[in-house]
């Protein structure tokens, strides 16, 4: 077996494959996953002293004035990054965030456009040094932004047509374009090639609005990927108790403006489902009486949850407002009528809060309000799109600090748990919306991680990565927080230990911000946390562990020396893989074993390729039955395949001769089978 250390690339020279949400799950889009956006892997750095963060480490606080400075910098500069990045002729870069450590490292997130079209998918992030040297890229895409033409061969009313095809076959309500088709070079999955966006407005089939995107093959006509955009999450407040509102006083007049966060408003809907509604006002400065029938109490309650998460990110990420500009968005309370759900909007820049079932539970609890609030803090940061893989590491992100905030409130009415929703009896029978802990509990969400996952409702396949923040933060194992009991357990049986929220939260901020892209997956996922661990700890501190561990206790890659649980069969010998040639086999044979194997066979892969996008990668039963863990075309912006697989072969005679199956389906990019593993738990 040849040594399985990473070779990613940290230098600046280009690879050369590269010369609004809803709180409530509705059904899973058509679309499939687009499964890329890796990153680089963090440099080498030595253990921090007491797991306290490396000096210099953090990214430090910018006013709007500092942050604005270093764009107009980057933007000055950006033609010249386009050329260091190797981007051809007809590629330029627009800046889109910035954000600077205290060592004076710089991480630059732009969008491209090609031939003057912009590029979806085609998003990255630049890492600088203090004297502004290219340090690492991360890219969402690793493909060749080239395509063949940027002429439309079908007419844009096609993709009209198709758009609002896909927003009936949802069960749409009132369907229209509100966006006209544009032309765009579609990048996040397989070749870039020209395409049409088309955005579907109406509403969905719950009432949320609709902002449904649409992406049509310029040429063919074909579709390529849909999401959806609108992403659903002294005060007498109905869930915190009385608590103090920062209002403006106008004359004899007071009402819920937020003057030191950004001008936040909080305006009254009164059952309405457009416009911004009436702001509150009043002639005294108190908001509510506590009780669900008075219209101020759910206002009280969103301006107070809008004005928590305000303070959070910016006294513990050091961000001010969800674009860093200092600038806030509004709420708007009393949506519609019975209406049971919670969103964020990117076209109004607003959260927007329904009265549940009855009008009786309004939807706007700390955890809620700050669900939603972070959906406008990733679409400005990361841009995870909606859908897939990267759609549930959206919903997760709002979920992880929709609870972090509510730690961060420490209000003993509404104390902090890792329950998403305990507040607001969506269910009717007190249960909480989601369990960080074991999110299988709520009846849909995962667990662990598997190779289907993507295909399901990014509301329940946000489970994995809410399980990981969780063992990360609390480890594995039974325990009683905040008077809450925790009982998680690991899909591979060994414990994990958790090395606090503080930290835990601190990892996951950094990968948002200057790892993660629009298409980051789960195993993009997983390099992104170490590397903003290694960057914020050191690559060989207790912290880099535990992060190695909780991503293995969801099934994504591996632990430290390949631990595992159960009853292992292994194959270290190399096997080389053709480039764009025929398939090779690597064999295990089990035997001693009774039965059948079991529902949740762990099939641990290492792969050394410099392009993995290019496999397919299979399990082939004794009796030929193939299972495919890793299908061509995805996964594509890391160089090697180290994760752990998990398979239901319970149709499967456990003994006998088992196959990983690799085709490279492409050409230039080479690799070979390092080794692989079977484990019966």
């Amino acid at each position: 077996m040849r040594s399985s250390s990473s070779r990613r690339r940290t230098s600046h020279t280009p690879p050369r494959k590269a010369a609004a949400v809803a709180l409530v799950g509705v059904a899973a889009l058509i679309a499939a996953a687009v499964q890329t956006g890796g990153a680089t892997a963090a440099p080498q750095q030595a253990p921090s002293a007491a797991g306290k963060v490396l000096p210099g480490a953090e990214s430090v606080r910018l006013t709007p004035a500092q942050r604005a400075e270093l764009i107009r910098t980057a933007d000055a500069a950006k033609a010249e990054t386009a050329k260091e990045l190797g981007l051809g002729a007809k590629e330029k870069l627009v800046v889109r965030d910035v954000l600077k450590d205290g060592d004076g490292t710089v991480h630059t997130r732009y969008e491209r456009t090609y031939a003057g079209l912009p590029v979806l998918g085609g998003d990255l992030v630049v890492e600088s040094t203090a004297a502004d040297a290219t340090e690492s890229v991360v890219k969402a895409t690793r493909a060749k932004i080239a395509p063949a033409t940027t002429t439309a061969a079908v007419p844009a009313a096609k993709a009209e047509a198709q758009a609002l095809g896909a927003a009936k076959a949802e069960d749409a309500k009132s369907p229209d374009v509100n966006r006209a088709p544009r032309k765009v070079i579609w990048a996040a999955n397989g070749t870039p090639t020209v395409a049409y966006e088309t955005v579907v407005g109406g509403f969905q089939h719950d009432g949320t609005p609709q902002e449904l995107h649409v992406v049509t093959d310029a040429t063919s006509g074909a579709k390529l990927y849909e999401w959806e955009a609108i992403e659903t999450g002294t005060g007498n407040t109905v869930y915190s108790g009385q608590v103090a509102l920062t209002t403006t006083q106008s004359g004899s007049t007071y009402n819920l403006t937020d003057g030191a966060r950004g001008g936040h408003k909080t305006y009254n809907l009164n059952r309405g489902t457009s416009g911004t509604g009436t702001l509150f006002s009043g002639p005294d400065d108190i908001w509510g009486n506590g009780s669900a029938s008075n219209l101020e109490s759910a206002g009280a309650d969103a301006h107070y949850g809008a004005q928590l998460t305000w303070d959070y990110y910016k006294n513990v990420h050091g961000r001010s407002g969800i674009r860093g500009d200092g600038v806030g968005a509004y709420s708007r309370v009393h949506y519609g009528n019975n209406y049971v759900n919670a969103f964020w909007s990117d076209s109004c820049f607003c959260m927007t809060y329904g009265d549940g079932s009855g009008n009786s539970n309004p939807l706007t609890s700390i955890d809620v309000a700050a669900h939603e609030m972070t959906h406008g803090l990733t679409s400005n940061t990361a841009g995870l799109n909606y859908s897939g893989e990267s759609g549930g590491l959206n919903e997760a992100t709002s979920d992880i600090f929709g609870s972090t905030v509510e730690f961060y409130a420490n209000n003993s009415s509404d104390v902090g748990d890792y329950l998403i929703g305990e507040e607001i009896n969506i269910n009717g029978d007190g249960t909480p919306l989601r369990y960080m802990d074991k999110p299988s509990k709520d009846g849909a969400s995962k667990d662990s991680w598997y190779s289907g996952i993507g295909s399901i409702d990014v509301h329940y396949s946000s489970g994995p990565a809410n399980h990981f923040f969780y063992l990360l933060s609390e480890g594995s194992g039974t325990k009683t927080i905040n008077g809450v009991t925790y009982n998680s357990s690991t899909s591979d049986g060994l414990p994990v230990t958790g090395i606090g929220r503080d930290k835990a939260e601190k990892i996951w901020f950094r990968a948002l911000t200057t790892k993660f892209t629009s298409t980051t997956n789960y195993a993009g996922a997983r390099t992104g946390t170490l590397a903003a661990t290694g960057e914020l700890y050191g690559t060989t501190s207790a912290e880099y562990t535990a992060v190695q561990n909780a991503w293995a206790a969801i099934a994504v890659g591996s632990r430290p020396g390949g631990g595992g649980g159960g009853t292992s069969f292994e194959n270290t010998a190399d096997v080389s893989i053709p480039d764009h040639g025929a398939a090779v086999t690597s064999p295990i044979t089990v035997s001693g074993r009774t039965g059948n194997a079991p529902s949740n066979l762990a099939v641990a892969v290492d792969i050394v390729h410099t392009y993995i996008g290019d496999l397919q990668v299979q399990l082939v039963a004794p009796d030929g039955t193939a299972y495919t863990l890793k299908a061509y075309g995805t996964g594509g912006s890391t160089d090697n395949l180290n994760t752990t697989y998990t398979v239901n072969a319970s149709s499967e005679v456990a003994n006998g001769v088992w196959q990983l199956r690799v085709q490279d389906n492409a050409a230039i990019d080479t690799g070979y089978i390092n080794s692989w593993k079977l484990t019966f738990p």
